[in-house]
């Protein structure tokens, strides 16, 4: 596990490495400089953490979900709700947020890349394999900008303030092959999974960078690359590490069950040193939390298919009246709707009441559903996976954050087969039949290989699948957009549960908006705009 003890003094690290030292002066004796603090491997080390820290976190994953269409931030009105409602500009906080603190990280990698070679007697394999860590690092930032801001500046090397105000914006295929070619020398390097001591647990493997390659292709659109990669992880696993998918669905997002086979990556965290929070505004009321302000909609709730293997608009047995009953059994372990179990701090279980006229205490009223604007549920849902059962005062919780899993391995590969015109019955059973089993879902319907669907229908099944199965993990919305299905998903009226009028009628909460000529990218920031009009022009839909 990469410990973050030290997690505080970061900042003070990060405040010196970015200036530069003349030999010529004096060396002070009260503080860190770059010709003492390199001496130290304990301290490149501190760099190195520092970076894992900056590469990813809960925040952003959840942040990341709420740009989708599987949750609805009711509270206020967020940024995220702000780019789903059409109406964000350049001077957006999460424009600007995401660009500054990739760009952080970006530093950090590039001042450790340099530095590093001075460190004495620092172990050979060891400074490889950091070397290799921060490499990984440094492409998956440059990933995220990608996604978000198509072309961005781009460097290999530490820069100085005023270079970064003369930088252009470096095409985004061209980062792509960088970020490919970067994986791929780097793989060698990395180690497997297998035979890790339990020490390095959470640290970057030769396992993840191909996972990272595979999910960089998809995003491509190259699907035959997807493939190979995929193939690697599935077929190879004495190169790449053993995998496989965790015996329950429920228990992959379980603290005592971290560091399973089916997590290829993690993000992190440590209980009463680094935890994160987000449970204290999403879980029931009743539970202790303090208000809901992002709850999932009722389309998340509509994906989930039947125990027939059927979506609801098939399954001529699906009773709107009673919607939560014969569904698929990863909808109970991912949310929170009327009637469901929770599991309590102490271990014990409890009914959760959200449907008006409900609840036979003032204690299970609160989870009730009263109003979009009102503290409990805006939706009639309330978040369950990533719940952490261990957790302390005000949901405070160090479980770590998945990025990359074995069962999205598969369904990269079923994806990728289906758009290939290859998916055979061979592949469907090792791939989504697989992960259905693992669910808990047992009939034919559900588990046969549809031989006479279409390549169409396949894609809408595989499309579907990987909704239900990845949900509230961060990926619905780099789905969506690498679709280009931005209209069909993210425009129109957002709902929640069968729960107005008397409840006769679907919660109504925002009227969202995507426009098909702007919103596949997000708009250069305009702190950045002004402090370099070497950015401009701006991406199509916003202002210079």
């Amino acid at each position: 596990m990469i410990q973050y003890k030290y997690i505080h003094l970061l900042l003070l690290f990060a405040a010196w490495t970015v200036v530069g030292c003349n030999t010529l002066d004096p060396i002070p004796t009260d503080r860190h400089t770059d010709e003492t603090f390199w001496q130290s491997v304990d301290n490149a080390e501190l760099m190195v953490n520092m970076a894992y820290n900056q590469m990813y976190s809960a925040d952003k994953m959840w942040n990341d979900e709420a740009l989708s269409d599987n949750v609805f931030e009711g509270r206020t009105n967020t940024d995220q709700r702000a780019i789903r409602n059409g109406i964000a500009d350049p001077s957006l906080g999460r424009f600007a947020d995401e660009w500054k603190q990739a760009y952080e990280g970006l530093k950090t990698c590039h001042v450790f890349l340099a530095n590093i070679d001075r460190v004495p007697e620092i172990d050979a394999n060891l400074k490889a394999r950091r070397i290799a860590e921060i490499r990984f690092i440094r492409a998956f930032i440059y990933f995220r900008l990608v996604n978000f801001y198509g072309d961005v500046p781009f460097f290999t090397t530490d820069i100085t303030l005023e270079e970064s105000y003369t930088k252009s914006r470096t095409p985004k295929a061209e980062i792509l092959s960088f970020i490919h070619s970067e994986l791929q020398e780097i793989s060698s390097i990395l180690p497997s999974r297998n035979g890790m001591a339990a020490a390095d647990n959470g640290r970057i493997t030769k396992g993840a960078a191909e996972a990272f390659q595979a999910r960089a292709y998809l995003y491509e659109s190259n699907w035959n690359k997807v493939v190979e990669h995929c193939e690697n992880l599935i077929n190879n696993q004495g190169t790449y590490g053993e995998y496989g998918l965790f015996a329950n669905y429920a228990g992959l997002f379980a603290a005592a069950n971290e560091y399973n086979k089916e997590v290829i990556l993690d993000y992190g965290y440590v209980p009463s040193l680094k935890f994160w929070g987000k449970f204290y505004d999403a879980a029931p009321l009743s539970k202790g939390a303090r208000l809901n302000a992002y709850a999932p909609v009722q389309s998340l709730v509509d994906s989930y298919i039947t125990l027939n293997g059927l979506s609801i608009t098939q399954d001529t047995k699906y009773n709107e009246d009673n919607p939560y009953v014969n569904r698929d059994p990863r909808m109970a372990s991912t949310i929170v709707f009327h009637g469901g179990e929770w599991q309590n701090f102490g271990g014990s279980t409890s009914t959760i009441y959200i449907k008006p006229g409900t609840g036979n205490n003032d204690t299970e009223k609160l989870d009730v559903y009263v109003s979009a604007s009102s503290n409990s549920t805006a939706t009639g849902y309330y978040i369950k996976k990533y719940y952490d059962v261990t957790a302390v005062d005000n949901y405070n919780s160090g479980l770590n954050i998945i990025m990359f899993r074995y069962a999205d391995v598969l369904l990269m590969y079923a994806e990728a087969k289906n758009e290939l015109s290859k998916l055979s019955s061979q592949d469907w059973d090792g791939t989504i039949k697989l992960i259905r089993e693992r669910a808990g879902l047992e009939s034919s319907g559900a588990l046969d290989y549809p031989v006479s669907a279409s390549q169409d229908q396949l894609r809408t099944i595989i499309r579907n699948e990987r909704r239900t199965e990845l949900a509230l993990e961060g990926l619905r919305y780099y789905d969506i957009i690498r679709w280009k299905a931005g209209k069909q998903y993210l425009d129109g009226e957002v709902r929640g549960a069968k729960f107005e009028n008397g409840n006769s009628s679907y919660i109504r909460l925002d009227t969202r908006k995507f426009d098909e000529n702007r919103d596949y990218l997000w708009s250069i920031p305009r702190n950045q705009m002004d402090l370099n009009q070497n950015l401009l022009p701006n991406n199509p839909g916003y202002a210079n």
